[in-house]
């Protein structure tokens, strides 16, 4: 166990969220003696986050659980440019009246796993173009340019791999970590914001903030990342073959939500039910240490608590009961994907449009595979015309043929 003083710094390391940061005995000291207001950036480009996002959103929810302000930053501003990081290609374009109502979209999860108010711990969400927005662009190279020397830029990885795989960075993008290094210093000289949070993926921007809030103010501020995130097998956190885990209902339904949680990796559940759940430790190393097939009990509190955070307690209810009358009794679960069928519609086009394959090509191989049921018997055509029925793929995906 660590020697930390703050419930904040314990919090975060007993848990598994913390990889790296700025000045942790200084943070410690700080965290001990005074409400810390932090924050996160989000770029608002799509009405939900997925759960990539999770572990961030998390960070903050435990900054207010150990009697901190946590401050959510949307990126108005720097979703109009784009952040480079991990990118090969420039982002598309949003407009403003899109970029809005991704905002207010994931408002939706926010309000779900954070406390809003006007209280001293109390969330605020802010939006960085209100500041941005307003930024002269000549007073932005003579204030905040300044601080920066393109040698150094050239370093970080969001340019430097871009650079290194021949792909074009404008210099819009390139501007990006000279936005959000100023972000933390306006937020530090106007709320008190002390702290900023991200993944690894963002240290760079992180300690340029850190350093331009000094540069500028004379500000002491700290930076902490997590780790990055990926499942037992080496995947991205969010990803899956049918395409994203997204945060809200409208996106995806909570059936599926609770199913991806409940279909996670047994070497991941007691990692994931530190990260995204507020079970005490000592009854999550009693579900981690189950073995055989009682891990999927542990599985299922897992799915129940994620999905009652983030989608609400009738979802997790609603999606377990799917579950049990679905697996336990072989029958057809309300919650259940359903597919009205078309004429001309064949089971391949029907995996495919159902969700449970991202292609004709992927439905073919699995029916090949033997991996397809309708109403438990095995399909062997994907020419053949889709029929009404239970329709299955492997052991975990079900919907209904209707």
């Amino acid at each position: 166990m660590s020697d930390y003083k703050s419930d904040l710094l314990r919090l975060l390391d007993e848990r598994g969220y913390v990889h790296q940061m700025t000045d942790a005995a200084g943070l410690d000291a700080l965290a001990a003696r005074q409400v810390v207001p932090g924050y996160i950036g989000f770029d608002a480009t799509a009405p939900s986050l997925h759960i990539g996002s999770l572990v961030q959103i998390m960070m903050l929810r435990r900054l207010q659980q150990t009697g901190h302000k946590p401050i959510v930053v949307m990126g108005g501003g720097t979703t109009r440019i784009g952040d480079p990081t991990g990118r090969d290609e420039s982002r598309k374009m949003l407009t403003d009246e899109a970029i809005e109502q991704n905002i207010a979209g994931i408002f939706t999860v926010f309000d779900k796993l954070l406390t809003f108010g006007d209280g001293p711990t109390d969330a605020v969400m802010v939006n960085n173009h209100d500041w941005l927005g307003k930024l002269g662009y000549i007073e932005l190279l003579q204030q905040v340019g300044t601080h920066f020397t393109v040698n150094r830029m050239l370093t970080f990885d969001s340019v430097r791999l871009r650079l290194e795989r021949e792909q074009p960075m404008t210099f819009l993008e390139f501007n990006y970590m000279i936005l959000q290094g100023y972000d933390f210093r306006h937020l530090s000289h106007t709320m008190g914001v002390r702290l900023q949070m991200g993944g690894s993926d963002q240290w760079g921007n992180i300690v340029n903030g850190v350093e331009l809030g000094r540069r500028m103010d004379g500000a002491e501020l700290f930076g902490v990342t997590t780790p990055l995130l990926t499942t037992a097998d080496g995947a991205k956190m969010g990803k899956t073959a049918a395409g994203a885990v997204w945060l809200n209902e409208a996106q995806l339904p909570s059936w599926d939500f609770w199913q991806y949680w409940r279909n996670v990796d047994d070497r991941d559940v007691g990692r994931f039910l530190r990260l995204f759940t507020d079970l005490p430790l000592d009854e999550i190393q009693r579900l981690e240490a189950l073995e055989g097939g009682e891990i999927n009990a542990a599985k299922v509190v897992l799915a129940n608590e994620v999905t009652r955070l983030v989608r609400g307690d009738d979802a997790a209810r609603s999606a377990e009961a799917t579950a049990a009358a679905t697996f336990a009794d072989g029958g057809a679960g309300k919650d259940l994907p359903t597919l009205p069928l078309e004429p001309g519609m064949t089971f391949a086009s029907a995996l495919t449009a159902i969700g449970f394959t991202a292609s004709n090509g992927e439905a073919k191989r699995k029916i090949a595979e033997g991996a397809v049921k309708l109403d438990g018997q095995t399909v062997t055509d994907p020419g053949a015309a889709a029929r009404p029925g239970r329709l299955s793929l492997g052991k975990k995906r079900h919907g209904i043929l209707g």
